[in-house]
């Protein structure tokens, strides 16, 4: 319980303080009721406190003037004690039922908050954004994609020789750094495969040389790699080509890209050497005024032959 000794004072300290329940008497110095009252309902923050508004004047004038500023009740003096609280009682029952309203929008905003942010980690952001637009993502063909491979060198015999917490948090750590460098390249993650990191560039946002921006990733993904504990060396495969997109699965969603592109840029991390981005004669053609490379001659890939590998160590 506060008293204020006039109307500005009471402003003040309903701005500085909580209160469930707030009375005015229309007569007041400084600043009247009705201005307090005015002032209340018009800032967001002290608007749904409810106010009861008690004044000598009973006149028809006065109430509803009240009652159009937003008070929740209006008392002539002097006040009967039953009927005063009864008034109270039934004042503060709405704000109640207001903040439980406040509270469940929240606890609403709160979840739907989670469930997007779900999402998010489950399909690419513009796969999230059409699917909660229209409810599909429709299956696409798109021409000229570079996709990205990341495989970590001996991570089979890490796991046997290190606990199941060291190998989790060294990999979580290190696929969060993959992420943030593909995001900085105009790159986006599309999934994990146990040590394996996919992403793509040209895909579902703009990216003015997608094998390029790839290459140039792998790159500060190697670099990531040996400065991030329990620095692991990689291996970078990537390829350009065509790829077709969709969405698989009702219960858990699962973002599919198909095509022999992404096989071709899968099998690329096998060839090269650690610290390397490895790509087909065709793909180093795309980027050999930007790169440092060296053939590995004709190398048999599986389910597609005899085929030249280009190792490229560096960018020029």
């Amino acid at each position: 319980m506060a008293t204020a000794e006039d109307g500005r004072e009471a402003l003040t300290m309903a701005k500085e303080k909580e209160f469930d329940l707030i009375f005015l008497d229309v007569n007041m110095p400084e600043m009247d009721g009705y201005a307090v009252l005015e002032n209340l309902r018009a800032d967001m923050r002290l608007r749904n406190i409810p106010v009861i508004m008690i004044s000598a004047v009973e006149v028809i004038y006065s109430v509803v003037k009240c009652i159009e500023l937003g008070a929740e009740d209006y008392l002539p003096k002097p006040f009967n004690p039953v009927l005063l609280r009864a008034r109270v009682s039934a004042s503060l029952e709405k704000k109640a039922m207001r903040d439980r309203e406040a509270s469940f929008l929240n606890e609403i905003k709160e979840a739907k908050k989670r469930s997007d942010e779900l999402l998010n980690v489950i399909l690419p952001s513009a796969a999230t954004s059409e699917l909660k637009s229209s409810g599909h993502v429709y299956p696409r063909r798109y021409e000229g994609v570079a996709l990205l491979f990341c495989d970590i060198v001996g991570f089979t015999f890490f796991c046997e020789s290190h606990s199941p917490k060291e190998v989790v948090n060294g990999l979580k750590n290190l696929i969060e750094k993959f992420e943030t460098i593909s995001d900085s390249h105009d790159m986006e993650k599309i999934k994990t495969i146990g040590d394996e990191f996919m992403a793509s560039a040209g895909l579902l946002r703009p990216c003015g040389d997608p094998l390029l921006a790839a290459v140039r990733a792998g790159f500060d993904m190697v670099e990531a790699a040996r400065e991030t504990a329990p620095n692991w060396e990689v291996r970078i495969g990537v390829h350009l080509g065509p790829v077709v997109v969709g969405i698989v699965g009702h219960d858990k969603y699962q973002f599919v890209v198909w095509e022999n592109t992404v096989n071709m840029a899968a099998r690329m991390t096998g060839p090269g050497e650690a610290g390397t981005n490895t790509m087909t004669y065709d793909s180093w053609m795309q980027v050999q005024n930007d790169c440092e490379g060296k053939s590995l001659g004709d190398v048999e890939i599986k389910g597609k032959g005899s085929v030249e590998i280009i190792e490229c160590a560096g960018l020029r």
